[in-house]
């Protein structure tokens, strides 16, 4: 019979338990001792492998975005650095709190600084100098995990997403009344749920930014 003692788990096995915890649990539910207890091993096997849960968050912040930018188009640069953006996106979104879990990081792993180096290097090559490439796929890769997170915590999990946007939009017109008018006017572009669209916007906002600053030829 196998016990905590005798089962052998490697740090991939963790880290993908973790991150199915993650989709039942959250960000705010995830502590060793939960996961301990889901892999039915005593809490101190798993410091065995990672010292805190600093640095399980941050092996769970690499695995996240191991399907980031495995196939780049060619085209313009804003083309590929906008593709990588979006698989970004998409890799934070297929977890619960997937933004705010790569967002504490700062994780200095593979999947992470590869998916820096393509875009820096595609900014390079656009004639970008190495600061501003560098400092730019910061400030891209920050509004990506702005977006996300904001995204996510609109959804409450396991509920309708519509009917929560429903009420907060009651509850905004209702508090800005005639005193915001300004706002008001917005309300139904604020309370736009066509989040791909928000996202495009956005991101198209940083590239066309960005090409404004590089030299000219």
């Amino acid at each position: 019979m196998s016990t905590g003692k005798t089962m052998r788990l490697d740090r991939e096995q963790i880290v993908a338990a973790a991150l199915r915890l993650l989709d039942e649990v959250g960000a705010d539910g995830l502590t060793m001792r939960v996961l301990a207890d889901a892999l039915k091993i005593q809490a101190p096997s798993l410091y065995w492998h990672f010292k805190n849960k600093q640095a399980l968050l941050e092996a769970m912040a690499d695995a996240l975005i191991a399907p980031v930018a495995r196939t780049v188009p060619s085209g313009s640069w804003q083309e590929q650095v906008g593709h990588i953006a979006w698989d970004l996106r998409s890799a934070l979104l297929s977890r619960r709190d997937g933004a705010r879990v790569f967002a504490g990081t700062y994780s200095i792993n593979d999947n992470v600084i590869r998916t820096s180096d393509m875009m820096i290097g595609f900014l390079m090559g656009a004639g970008a100098p190495a600061r501003l490439a560098a400092w730019a796929t910061l400030t891209i890769t920050y509004f990506v995990l702005g977006f996300t997170i904001e995204e996510q915590a609109a959804a409450e999990p396991g509920g309708a997403e519509g009917v929560v946007l429903d009420a907060r939009r009651a509850e905004f017109t209702r508090f800005v009344g005639d005193r915001y008018p300004h706002a008001a006017a917005c309300i139904p572009d604020i309370f736009d749920g066509d989040q791909d669209a928000r996202f495009r916007l956005g991101l198209e906002m940083q590239l066309a930014g960005l090409a404004a600053l590089l030299p000219k030829s």
